[in-house]
């Protein structure tokens, strides 16, 4: 029997600030920057696409007026706009830094 109706949406734990950051990504021995839709406490949104074979891309996120962010995050959804990534590990220093990016933008 197959289920009807929609699937459960699922809901984000950590809500999301729009932003305009520009991310710089690191693909083979190159460095290409996109912009970030949005960013939260997990992750974010870049409009740019992602090759098809990639799941993890290593990125750098400059914070204004603090440090940048670089970590390895994992593909979790394409869309025709963009890829969402999910952060991997960030150290305390890191996520400091994006809590106090983040804090002074939350709704």
């Amino acid at each position: 029997m197959t289920p009807t109706g929609n699937p459960k949406a699922v809901e984000r734990f950590h809500p999301r600030v729009e932003t305009q950051l520009t991310v710089k990504v690191h693909l083979s021995g190159r460095t290409v920057t996109v912009q970030a839709r949005d960013v939260s406490m997990a992750g974010l949104f870049l409009q740019a696409h992602a090759a098809d074979s990639l799941q993890q891309l290593t990125i750098a996120v400059p914070l204004p007026g603090d440090r940048e962010i670089v970590t390895t995050c994992t593909i979790r959804r394409r869309e025709v706009d963009g890829v969402a990534l999910e952060f991997g590990e960030l150290d305390w220093d890191d996520f400091l830094a994006l809590a106090r990016f983040l804090h002074p933008r939350l709704p």
